[in-house]
């Protein structure tokens, strides 16, 4: 099978409603499914953490790179969805890219380990990326990068469907068909590699500098990127821009029919490009 194929083969398992809560039985599966295809490319672990008295788990697969001194480069992306949303943009796009991360980098390592992470609670807060990152920040363990992937699978090239905070939208395009990279003003050399990456992948990519954690601009502290930030590791998130420009966002009609799978593939293969240029 070609990217493409495999990237819908993913989705096709994960997309569903996976709250833990109200769909529990589906929430199961997916870790299941998670599990096994990270069992492909290495050892994985399971990062436990309690949240209102259950157990959570996310999901750890390390991949060693070229250069044993290079701190690893943290991917990581939510697999639970909100109540009643099968969740396909969001964030069963983001799994599905993880996971062909995980072959891309098992067969042919990069220069920098590779440490993918499958967060669980996103929706409620964060939970599962903030009990991770306190850990590494409690162990002292250094990050070379973190970066978050949140809905990566919605496209539009009509004029005015791409919206924007305050004043955004006199710097950058009104159609939603690129995709964006979010992180502090000192990750601008990491953002235009990223950048070079889905350029050679045929993909237009925009990327907003921000200072203070974000602060100013609330949008751009809506994922597992924020615990990063707030612990003062390196984050980017990479977006689609969710309800910014997706109106299933949040809704049952957020489907897998409503995805642009040929813009999916080409973010995979331009995160492919430009983590091998980090």
């Amino acid at each position: 099978m070609d990217l493409r194929s495999r990237l819908e083969a993913h989705l096709q398992q994960v997309v569903g409603d996976r709250n833990p809560y109200f769909a529990s039985a589906n929430h199961f599966f997916v870790q299941q499914y998670i599990q096994q295809e990270f069992s492909r490319w290495g050892h994985f672990t399971g990062h436990t953490f309690e949240h209102r008295g259950q157990q959570h788990t996310n999901w750890v697969l390390n991949l060693p790179g070229r250069d044993p001194r290079r701190p690893p480069i943290l991917v990581g992306a939510h697999y639970d969805s909100v109540p009643g949303s099968p969740g396909a943009d969001d964030n069963a796009t983001g799994v599905a890219v993880l996971l062909e991360l995980a072959r891309a980098f098992a067969e042919q390592p990069g220069k920098s380990s590779l440490r993918l992470v499958a967060f669980d609670l996103e929706e409620l807060g964060f939970v599962g990326s903030r009990h991770y990152a306190a850990a590494l920040h409690q162990h002292g363990e250094p990050l070379g990068l973190m970066l978050s992937l949140e809905m990566l699978g919605y496209s539009c090239h009509q004029s005015h469907s791409q919206n924007y905070p305050p004043g955004l939208e006199r710097i950058y395009p009104n159609q939603g068909n690129y995709i964006a990279q979010i992180g502090p003003w000192q990750s601008i050399p990491t953002m235009m590699r990223l950048w070079w990456g889905f350029r050679a992948a045929g993909l237009r990519s925009q990327w907003l500098p921000v200072v203070n954690q974000g602060k100013a601009v609330p949008d751009t502290r809506r994922s597992d990127h924020v615990p990063f930030w707030d612990l003062g590791y390196p984050a980017i998130l990479v977006t689609d821009t969710a309800y910014l420009r997706n109106p299933h966002y949040h809704q049952p009609t957020d489907t897998l029919e409503t995805l642009d799978l040929d813009f999916l593939t080409q973010v995979c293969q331009g995160l492919i490009y430009g983590l091998r240029r980090l």
